[in-house]
């Protein structure tokens, strides 16, 4: 081989080279976009329980990753965390849990993160909380003056933490577009404004002797002080699922029904219906145990998937029962 023809092969194989460079990068680089494009680089927010995970998405929509801990008909007193879950709340560029004891199983996990230096917000903390008390069936003895956590049965102070779950988004989440989360929360916001207007006047319907509930534990205090109910008691007399109750609360209670005249006792569809189901020995039969999606949000299609569906489903379920009788 002559050394001209020599020269030009190199002069091609560094052509070549220099094209495949220039190929690769290129390669890389839609690679890149494509990953932005695709949020894999999002910033990230963890919600603990579900019916605050579907109010933050409508908040947030698009602009950051929301991850939701519980699952689809679990119980938030009582469910726990995966390691990879646990992992995922650190990770995080904010965490939004509900507070006041009732994510019991996860709380420690929260306040690790926290000690990590990830953003917590605690939603109950901030929509002003009512405490439990007794005297008059609002409340468990147990946890009298404590404050009670179940503030979503109140559309109006979801409302109020719909905003500041917001503000918390801006915040502490770079990267979001504030506009558009104003704008989101707004929105839901409106919605949220339409359905206590609509609850109004569904309870409206219910007569002043039938406004007397009971429960299968202490979960309706907001919603009984929103819209002029009685609580007479509850079959579990606690704030929490994870407590018993005693052969003299269920004669209690059975008391109190007798004297207000009570026959339908309501209890969360996710939890097990037996001890509402006692009552109807206790009381003799004719008792009505009504099932309502309390403090869980069911999976897609199951009734109840959205806190808009789930708050509109009890109040139908709750105003048939109590004009029932």
């Amino acid at each position: 081989m002559s050394r001209s023809a020599a020269k030009r092969r190199v002069r091609v194989g560094a052509a070549r080279l220099r094209a495949l460079a220039l190929g690769l990068l290129a390669l890389v680089t839609l690679a890149a976009a494509t990953a932005c494009a695709t949020g894999t680089d999002q910033p990230r927010i963890v919600v603990t329980t579900n019916i605050l995970g579907d109010i933050t998405r409508q908040i947030v929509a698009d602009e950051a990753d929301v991850t939701v801990l519980m699952k689809p008909n679990a119980d938030p007193h009582s469910f726990g965390l995966s390691a990879v879950q646990a992992a995922e709340l650190e990770r995080a560029d904010l965490v939004i849990h509900n507070g006041l004891g009732l994510e019991e199983n996860v709380l420690r996990h929260v306040d690790a993160a926290r000690d990590s230096g990830v953003a917590t917000f605690a939603v109950g903390d901030a929509v002003d909380p009512l405490t439990f008390r007794t005297g008059d069936g609002g409340g468990p003895e147990d946890a009298e003056g404590q404050p009670d956590p179940h503030f979503w049965t109140d559309p109006d102070r979801v409302r109020k933490a719909t905003a500041l779950i917001a503000d918390q988004v801006i915040a502490h989440v770079d990267g979001v577009d504030d506009s558009a989360i104003r704008a989101q929360a707004e929105r839901y916001e409106e919605r949220l404004t339409d359905l206590t207007a609509w609850m109004e006047k569904s309870f409206e319907r219910v007569p002043e002797d039938r406004r007397a509930l009971v429960t299968n534990h202490h979960v309706f205090g907001y919603l009984a002080h929103r819209f002029g109910l009685r609580v007479i008691g509850a079959v579990i007399p606690s704030g929490t699922t994870l407590a018993s109750p005693s052969s003299s609360d269920l004669r209690s209670l059975t008391e109190a029904m007798e004297e207000a005249g009570v026959r339908t006792v309501f209890a969360d569809s996710s939890q097990p219906t037996r001890l509402a189901e006692v009552l109807r020995t206790e009381l003799g039969g004719g008792v009505r145990v009504v099932k309502l999606h309390s403090e869980s949000l069911t999976a897609e299609g199951g009734g109840a998937d959205t806190y808009l569906r789930m708050m509109r489903a009890n109040t139908t379920a709750m105003t048939d029962g109590l004009t029932a009788g």
